[in-house]
């Protein structure tokens, strides 16, 4: 479904022009690309295809840098809406499309230097071990890294800060937008759009914060040998092959499809096609 939305955003210059869309199709671009790398990681450790040193680190490279991309523009979306809402006659004077655009490719910057920094760090301090990188497996990386140096565990305390970090601004957000629409009236009904659309923001905002939950519980427990080695490697098998990809797949189901213009262009080619 990802790139049939896609295709409807970039194919439609009236939807490609508005910021909405322009944040949702970055959203869906960053999941696609973190999904598909993933994919391809998952797929050449359990055909045991060792990788050279280079490609494991290109690879995990571009895994980190999707998954900000796609946490970032999701902040961004949420500051969209809160902006359109709050700020209804002002909207298309703070947020033109030009203005989108620079955001955009800021994002993608930021999401580029976040982890080449922690890249760098984990280089110049040696701390990439050969056998680590030869299985170039994500769960199993992971929890090397909470079993590893002092360079590598502060990296992944850092990472998970700034995570932590961007959903709690989501998070605040939300609140903020909900009790400043309290006595508007728009949640007098269950079924409301006002009260969906909450209800399916917080869905996937929970989604988000369940994997990194369970991962500061797994450090806190992996650092005082709570829990053994085999049990942590199931835990990040988990988190990663379960809980990290559930956002991704709910994201375009629960915003792409809800937007009227995305889902009326999806019915017409259907419609089409089956005339």
């Amino acid at each position: 479904i990802i790139p049939t939305i896609l295709s409807v955003i970039f194919s439609r210059f009236s939807i490609r022009q508005e910021t909405r869309y322009m944040l949702l199709g970055n959203a869906l671009l960053s999941d696609l690309i973190y999904l598909l790398s993933y994919t391809l990681s998952a797929a050449l450790f359990e055909a045991q295809v060792h990788l050279p040193k280079e490609a494991c680190v290109f690879l995990l490279f571009l895994l980190t840098v999707a998954y900000c991309g796609g946490l970032f523009t999701a902040a961004a979306i949420v500051l969209d809406t809160y902006i359109a809402i709050l700020c209804p006659l002002r909207y298309l004077v703070i947020l033109p499309p030009s203005r989108t655009k620079k955001i955009i490719l800021m994002l993608w910057m930021c999401s580029g230097a976040f982890p080449g920094i922690f890249f760098l760090v984990l280089s110049s301090t040696h701390s990439f071990v050969p056998c680590v990188l030869e299985t170039c497996s994500v769960p199993v990386i992971l929890i090397l890294t909470l079993n590893g140096t002092d360079a590598l565990k502060l990296c992944f305390w850092l990472s998970t800060t700034v995570i932590f970090l961007c959903l709690s601004l989501i998070f605040c957000c939300y609140a903020i937008l909900y009790f400043k629409t309290k006595q508007s009236g728009i949640w007098e009904s269950f079924c409301s759009r006002a009260s969906v659309t909450f209800i399916m923001h917080n869905t996937v905002l929970f989604f988000y914060f369940l994997p990194l939950l369970t991962l500061f519980i797994e450090s806190f427990l992996c650092v005082n040998f709570v829990i053994r080695l085999r049990t942590g490697i199931w835990v990040s098998l988990t988190v990663c092959n379960v809980l990290m990809i559930l956002p991704k797949v709910l994201f375009p189901f629960l915003y792409g499809l809800r937007y009227r213009e995305i889902s009326e262009s999806l019915k017409s080619i259907v419609r089409r096609k089956h005339l």
